[in-house]
């Protein structure tokens, strides 16, 4: 824990600093969220394909979902959400035309939630 999954367009594949965003994300939740860094965890995934509305603009989608374990306040998760789309504005370069639609969510992690680490 925290388990966060990046959903990107494919359009934004050069222009989001993916590494930097969550290498940035990591501590924030340590702060906001009483996570440790060696907890957090962030996969990427590419989307070949969004549309956004009637699909006329150049619009590029980042959503990221952060799966915490249960016990923090709605205060605190909407704290780390507003954090996120801070950063996702910072590590996605603006180009010419592209529209951003960037969002976050907090789920809480389910009670069978477990995890394992091998060496």
């Amino acid at each position: 824990m925290p388990q966060i999954t990046v959903d990107y367009s494919e359009r934004l594949a050069d222009a989001f600093d993916r590494k930097g965003f969550a290498l940035a994300l990591h501590p924030l939740l340590v702060d906001l969220a009483d996570a440790t860094p060696t907890a957090c965890k962030t996969r990427f995934v590419r989307t070949e394909e969004t549309v956004v509305g009637e699909g006329a603009g150049d619009d590029g989608v980042v959503h990221v979902m952060i799966g915490l374990l249960p016990g923090r306040s709605d205060e605190t998760k909407a704290q780390v959400t507003t954090a996120a789309l801070d950063l996702v504005r910072q590590y996605v370069k603006a180009a010419d035309g592209l529209t951003l639609h960037a969002s976050a969510e907090i789920r809480d992690l389910d009670a069978s939630y477990r995890k394992a680490v091998q060496t």
